[in-house]
């Protein structure tokens, strides 16, 4: 059953959901970027960045004023808690699509290079990660969470994979040393995505149960009886 919102907490609950579109966004378009070789699209991406920032800002002045003048119960305090919370990994993430678009700056003038599609790949896993996560903001699925967070290994072992090949690349040719290093940043960067989704989709889960499951052993059961989530 879902929670009752009140007017306030609806909007808190709303600046989130529009902070995450605009992250997953920023995002995706610094990946085209990258992949296209396009300036102007990075420029835009570099330029939106406060707009993200403005997002956090303005979350955490209206969780502080509910918890000042409106003695939140238990389940609304933990919602102000998370939605805090969330909105810093969400301005992480518009870091890491700022960071994406300044490499795919510096990439456009290297010498064209084969993209290798592990990274677009490892893109979309991360931000279908975030954008599930944040559903379950909405929804209250622990399931849904749990199964974000199992999907996070996979993002793991891809950036293990691009590593691997760049590396084998720069030692076969040693001249592209500098796009293959450019590369690994972009390759981190999303891995950090996936990161800070799981992280958003462990606060979706204490938002259920009011309980802290981070680190915890019954955590790691729960993600390794969790099913796939349906694509």
């Amino acid at each position: 059953m879902k929670r009752f919102f009140d007017a306030e907490l609806e909007t808190l609950r709303t600046h989130l959901l529009q902070m995450g579109d605009r992250a997953i966004d920023q995002t995706r378009r610094a990946i085209r970027a990258l992949a296209e070789g396009d300036l102007a699209l990075a420029d835009k991406v570099i330029a939106a960045d406060d707009e993200i920032d403005k997002f956090e800002v303005q979350i955490d002045e209206e969780a502080i004023r509910y918890m000042t003048l409106r003695g939140p119960v238990a389940s609304e305090l933990r919602l102000v808690i998370v939605g805090m919370k969330a909105s810093h990994d969400l301005e992480r993430v518009g870091d890491e699509a700022t960071s994406i678009a300044r490499r795919a700056r510096k990439l456009a003038i290297e010498p064209k290079v084969e993209l290798y599609a592990d990274i677009p790949r490892m893109a979309n896993i991360a931000l279908e990660m975030l954008r599930d996560a944040l559903d379950c903001f909405v929804n209250e699925d622990e399931q849904k969470a749990l199964a974000v967070i199992r999907r996070d290994p996979e993002v793991d072992n891809i950036n293990r994979l691009v590593y691997r090949r760049l590396t084998s690349y720069m030692l076969e040719k040693p001249e592209t040393i500098a796009w293959a290093l450019e590369l690994m940043f972009v390759s981190k960067s999303i891995e950090r995505i996936a990161d800070h989704a799981t992280n958003i989709a462990e606060e979706m889960i204490y938002l259920v149960r009011g309980k802290d499951v981070r680190h915890s052993e019954e955590l790691k059961q729960a993600v390794q009886q969790t099913p796939p989530a349906e694509k």
